[in-house]
């Protein structure tokens, strides 16, 4: 979805990027500024205040379309000075056709970038290609060659099944992931960033809350870490959901990015929608995946839809959201509380789906 941030008429929208040091593909918002794309990260609902990173366009080239993935057809590919890759990936040709347009603008007349910033993307390290974080948590709970897990007292505190900052990092350059402390640093960051582990204990706890990225994990004898829950989840084998072709035969009406609350665990993800007619289905999928398959869905048929009020937490929605939300209450009372980036981007989607209903 394409929005005009209304502070400085920027645009910016949901697209999935892919991590040009760990190949994976993350939903970010983008706003797109004279000489820069920066990206952010969504927690909970909400922008984070800070940018997770961004790409420089001074000297950049843009490759549209871009056809390196074949299931991902829709990507703009972007090459830095620096000969960093980054792919964003659009929901329709239209979106991405509008970006791209703005972003060769932007090429073409931006500023030149500071020296130092140049300096040092140029000496930024780059990890070995294509590691899968899921790839490394799997390794890292395997009973034989996995991190060893052990009882460790903090404070006072006894954890279990913990490791400590420098287990990890001996772990990570043994198992060949990472061949400096520094990267296998980073690379412990980034677990703990995506939530496969977290700290425990006030060191690295507090650790946490460093302005400076590179001193958020620490490679110490002291500070414990263990497995978040959410990764074990990841690691299971999980239901199946099975949707029958007919629901997925109708007219695409719309699709975009929503950010959407989980109707059991409420928390907040950037989802994929695609509402289709003649039946009418609300679908969504997660954009970091690759074999584009829903991930849930519901037929309108006896739904009710309507717009929640911005001035305080509507009742039923969990976290510290941005506002622009919607409901959908399905026939069989089961409640879906979802996201849009503006005002009018929610109006769009109510007024596409009430017809269908």
């Amino acid at each position: 979805i394409i929005s005009q941030c209304s502070c400085l008429n920027q645009l910016c929208g949901f697209l999935p990027l892919q991590g040009h040091v760990v190949r994976n593909w993350k939903v970010r918002w983008f706003v797109l500024l004279q000489d820069k794309l920066l990206y952010y990260k969504i927690e909970g609902g909400k922008k984070e205040p800070s940018p997770k990173g961004r790409i420089l366009l001074d000297g950049c080239t843009i490759t549209c379309p871009c056809l390196e993935y074949e299931n991902r057809p829709l990507l703009i590919k972007l090459k830095t000075k620096t000969n960093t890759d980054y792919f964003l990936e659009c929901c329709s040709r239209e979106e991405r056709d509008s970006w791209a347009l703005d972003i060769t603008g932007a090429i073409h007349a931006g500023h030149p970038v500071q020296v130092q910033e140049l300096h040092r993307m140029k000496n930024s390290f780059k990890l070995l290609e294509n590691i899968s974080l899921h790839n490394i948590v799997e390794r890292m709970y395997d009973s034989s060659t996995g991190i060893k897990l052990t009882r460790n007292l903090d404070q006072g505190n006894r954890y279990k099944e913990t490791f400590t900052g420098s287990a990890l990092v001996d772990w990570l350059i043994s198992n060949s992931f990472a061949v400096s402390r520094f990267e296998a640093v980073t690379l412990a960051s980034m677990l703990m960033d995506e939530n496969f582990i977290r700290p425990v204990g006030v060191r690295s706890t507090e650790a946490t809350r460093s302005s400076d990225p590179s001193e958020k994990f620490l490679d110490d004898s002291t500070a414990l870490y263990m497995f978040a829950e959410s990764s074990k989840k990841n690691t299971s084998s999980k239901e199946e959901v099975h949707f029958n072709i007919s629901e997925l035969s109708g007219t695409i009406v719309k699709q975009g990015f929503l950010v959407k609350q989980g109707h059991k665990r409420k928390n907040w993800k950037v989802r994929k929608f695609v509402l289709r007619a003649d039946p009418g289905f609300l679908h969504y999928y997660d954009p970091t995946k690759e074999d584009n398959k829903p991930v849930g869905g519901f037929s309108l048929r006896g739904c009710l839809v309507s717009a929640l009020e911005d001035n305080g937490v509507p009742a039923g929605v969990k976290g510290n959201v941005q506002g622009n939300l919607f409901k959908i209450i399905t026939k069989n009372d089961i409640h879906y509380y979802i996201q849009a980036s503006s005002k009018a981007e929610r109006v769009q989607w109510i007024e596409a789906i009430k017809p269908l209903t």
